[in-house]
């Protein structure tokens, strides 16, 4: 009887096995739907900046209190755009008395980037 049934495969957790690069196998109608709607949320510029902003904050979470300063737009815009990346499942979130704080979800975004992983080997040059 072998051993080996029980011990995991490195490099394919859960969290890869459902986002492996596109070009390894074709993607799935869940995981497609999952992860367009963290593209749908990162399209956007205002919410793109707000997730960089968040993620180099200083402590790796940052105040809805930091986020408003940097934009042109008002404050129920930007927690329009944190809603939609709380949504999307990218950024985690906490109410602390009169302000909520957000912090990147680093498991989600290794996600999308799995998917875009394109290793140089399979990479075909425009002729």
């Amino acid at each position: 009887m072998s051993k080996q049934a029980g011990l995991p495969v490195l490099g394919q957790d859960e969290e890869t096995a459902c986002c492996a690069p596109m070009v390894r196998e074709p993607l799935g109608e869940e995981a497609a739907a999952e992860l367009s709607r963290m593209f749908k949320a990162l399209s956007d510029p205002i919410r793109l900046r707000l997730l960089s902003l968040i993620a180099s904050h200083e402590g790796g979470e940052a105040c809805v209190c930091d986020l408003t300063g940097p934009f042109d737009v008002s404050q129920p815009t930007i927690s329009h755009h944190l809603k939609v990346l709380r949504e999307a499942g990218l950024v985690g979130s906490e109410r602390r008395g009169t302000w909520v704080y957000y912090w990147v979800l680093p498991e989600a975004l290794a996600k999308p980037a799995a998917l875009l992983e394109i290793p140089a080997v399979s990479a075909k040059t425009p002729a």
